[in-house]
Parts: structure tokens; C-alpha cells; sequence
């Protein structure tokens, strides 16, 4: 009976000690996961979705060049680094990304040029980007969005005409895109 006092003490303990790091890496987003076959290949993102509004506050925060600053890696969503997971080498802007998972990061700049950080560390929380695990920097291509989208957005959309598709990260009133295809 003693033995199972004093092992109940040392459980409780340690999860009191564990809590502070628990609560430094909670969810504060919904967390959404798309998916698509592209050219045979099946394709998904995980991410966090931060709203424009402060989950805090309530207050409209500026988005491009202030909670998303210019010049500096971004996690590129909430929460935990996003994970992009493929079943077949992908040719995305023009890199080729072999078959894995991977996290995603972002580096916007201030003069619309953006690059996405393909990283080959996984599972961790999305503010520990190791620049020495990036596997590729992929160029995007910047345009106005068109009613603004309140929620940050990855979509992965298939060509009309059934080759490739489109890596599309949207919020505020920009969106990011690059070519996504099979690795030929």
C-alpha cells in the first residue's frame, strides 16, 4: 500500500512539474488538415490557423509586416510547425522535394518577395525553426486577395486541366502560390 502512495506522489509530481512546459506549448488556434491528390500524389498539410483578431484582445492585428514580420522566419501558421507530407517526389516551384514529411516555414519580405523554408525537422513546436535542418527555399509569388480572409488558409488546389496544382497560402488581403507537380 505504501509503494502505491509514494508512486501516486511521484506521478502527481512529476506532472505538476511538467505543466509550466505544457502550458508554454498549448493550442491557441484551430488546427485544420488539407489534403489532394495531385498527379498521383497524395499530398497533406497540417497547420494551425490564426485569426486576424488577437484570441486575447479581440483587437485587428496587422498581419504582413507586423505579427508576420518582414525579414524573419515565420512558423507559418499556429501552434506546432506545419507538416507537409507527400507519397511521391513533388517539384514545387521549381524544387525538387523528395517523397517525406517536412516542416513549413515563411520569410516574407517588405519588397513582396517571399520565400517558403522546406525543413527536414518534424514535431516540433513552430517558434524552434533550425535553419541547419532547411532542405530547400522555395520562391513564391505574391498577389492581392479579394475579399480579405480573416482566418490563415493553406489550400492545395489541382489544375483545371488535370496537370499540377497550386500550393495557395492566404490571409488579410495577400495571397502566396507556387506550382506543385509530381517530380518527373
Amino acid at each position: 500500500m505504501n509503494k502505491l502512495k509514494i508512486s501516486s506522489a511521484i506521478i502527481t509530481l512529476s506532472l505538476l512539474a511538467a505543466l509550466p512546459l505544457h502550458a508554454q506549448e498549448k493550442r491557441v488556434s484551430p488546427h485544420e488538415t488539407v489534403s489532394a491528390t495531385i498527379d498521383g500524389a497524395q499530398i497533406k498539410i497540417v497547420y494551425g490557423r490564426p485569426y486576424t483578431k488577437d484570441p486575447k484582445s479581440g483587437e485587428m492585428r496587422k498581419i504582413w509586416g507586423g505579427l508576420v514580420p518582414f525579414g524573419q522566419v515565420w512558423r507559418m501558421g499556429a501552434d506546432e510547425a506545419t507538416l507537409l507530407t507527400a507519397d511521391h517526389d513533388l517539384d514545387l516551384g521549381g524544387t525538387k522535394i523528395p517523397a517525406g514529411s517536412y516542416s513549413l516555414y515563411l520569410q516574407p519580405e517588405e519588397n513582396g518577395s517571399t520565400k517558403l523554408i522546406v525543413n527536414k525537422q518534424t514535431g516540433q513546436w513552430g517558434t524552434k525553426h533550425d535553419e541547419g535542418q532547411d532542405f530547400a527555399r522555395v520562391d513564391l509569388k505574391k498577389n492581392p486577395l479579394s475579399p480579405a480572409v480573416n482566418q490563415f488558409t493553406i489550400a492545395l488546389d489541382k489544375d483545371a486541366n488535370g496537370a499540377g496544382g497550386k500550393l495557395r497560402l492566404k490571409w488579410e488581403t495577400t495571397e502566396y502560390t507556387a506550382p506543385v507537380a509530381v517530380q518527373k
